[in-house]
């Protein structure tokens, strides 16, 4: 088995022997936002995990407008640039199914689901996420645990297959199941969410057990490591649900039954470092984290454009909140549906909101030539301690420690890899006396 897979495995081992050990995983594409893991985990001498997503990432392009090859080329170009090693580099495949073609009939939203799943495994991701829990548009509501099972089986048929094709082994570990809500944040304002059943959890692995069974796929069974379980985490617009282990105790207790197999929790930005820490000891173990990466880039920028207006004069600046604001509301696409309420409230979560509906349109060319241009005002001679104690305090302890440069780019990095460390730190783990 390729030894970035072992990673993943070896992990779920240490944690199955009594360690709380986990891994935590980027679900970005943003470059800076990958630039910052990367630089991350190469300081820590660790591996990295990095997850695209079924909407992000496609054979047509997602909305990213990469495929999986372009995908992983831009990583491992990233990756190489910043001399972090390949092998310590994992790629995964988030909720791939026909999550994107909902609004087809089953039959062809499969055949794209199909295409789906061999575009990432030639590509060379290893760990696959199969999601086939949502309902296309003959299907009924809501699908049962047979019908997710098995097409979920059929996925992983072909990505055996392709595997084996284009590697000459099979070496993926997977992932089955999902979370409630949907897949990046909910859509609705949240007070209380119901945490997965014991029933449930165990109704999904063995409706999925049965389907591999049926297409003769029980060798693959010890390389299904995770369960996408909701352990009553998520966030809306301005609200968190932080983790409550007393909820999620009968449900902790049921994964220590299965002796190759953890929980996989989404949803996790925001979460509180003591709840991260709490998740990976009750075995939710695999922590994926995307928004809030993407959220801290925003609160930098926001910061670092703050900064630009106190020093040049107005016509100087870049302008980069007010462009932001009009790009938004010249493409409403992917923030209108979601965001509600009055103009102000609607123009307080277009730049605030914890679902960060931002992320969609930094790659827009005007943001782009107003972030260069930032970057480009902010470089061009110290910026002065005052301003980031004001805007950036947390650096700027970094900074007259002479641990980080007051450099536009290096503060933005350093602001993004606070959150990474608290995920490092939450999965770091520590061994039990009674392993």
């Amino acid at each position: 088995m390729e030894r970035k897979v072992k990673h993943l495995t070896e992990m779920v081992a240490q944690h199955k022997r009594g360690s709380t050990t986990g891994i935590y995983a980027v679900c970005s594409a943003h470059p800076l936002v990958l630039e910052a893991a990367i630089r991350y985990a190469r300081a820590q001498q660790a591996p990295l995990l990095i997850e695209a997503t079924s909407n992000q990432v496609d054979q047509f392009g997602g909305y990213t407008g990469m495929t999986p090859t372009d995908f992983r080329g831009f990583v491992c170009q990233l990756a190489s640039s910043l001399d972090f090693p390949q092998s310590q580099l994992i790629l995964g495949g988030d909720h791939l199914g026909p999550n994107r073609w909902q609004n087809q009939p089953a039959a062809q939203a499969m055949a794209n689901a199909d295409d789906l799943i061999k575009s990432y495994v030639a590509a060379g991701f290893k760990k696959i996420h199969l999601d086939c829990s949502m309902s296309c548009a003959d299907d009924p509501l809501p699908l049962t645990d047979e019908i997710v099972a098995d097409r979920a089986a059929r996925l992983a048929k072909i990505a055996e297959e392709t595997c084996r094709e284009h590697f000459g082994e099979s070496d993926l570990v997977y992932v089955i199941g999902t979370e409630v809500p949907v897949p990046g944040g909910a859509h609705e304002t949240l007070t209380e969410l119901q945490v997965t059943t014991p029933d449930a959890a165990r109704a999904t692995l063995e409706a999925h057990r049965h389907a591999f069974t049926q297409r003769g796929l029980t060798t693959i069974w010890p390389r299904i490591i995770g369960l996408v379980v909701q352990p009553g985490v998520e966030f809306d617009h301005i609200n968190v649900i932080d983790y409550q282990p007393q909820k999620a105790v009968a449900l902790s207790a049921m994964v220590e039954a299965y002796d190759t197999l953890i929980f996989e929790a989404h949803s996790t930005d925001y979460q509180t470092p003591q709840a991260l820490r709490q998740l990976v000891k009750d075995h939710f173990a695999i922590l994926k984290v995307g928004p809030a990466l993407t959220f801290a880039l925003r609160e930098a920028l926001f910061s670092l454009a703050a900064i630009e207006e106190e020093l040049l004069p107005a016509k100087a600046c870049s302008g980069l909140r007010h462009v932001l604001e009009n790009v938004m509301l010249d493409r409403p696409e992917y923030w209108q549906n979601h965001y509600h309420g009055d103009g102000n409230a609607r123009r307080l979560a277009r730049g605030y909101s914890y679902s960060d509906r931002v992320r969609y349109y930094w790659p827009d060319s005007q943001l782009d030539e107003a972030f260069a241009r930032l970057v480009r005002n902010l470089a061009d001679w110290p910026i002065p301690l005052p301003l980031i104690s004001q805007y950036m305090p947390l650096q700027y302890i970094k900074v007259r420690e002479g641990d980080l440069k007051a450099a536009p780019r290096e503060l933005i990095i350093d602001h993004i890899q606070d959150i990474l460390q608290q995920y490092h730190a939450a999965c770091e783990g520590v061994t039990s006396h009674n392993a």
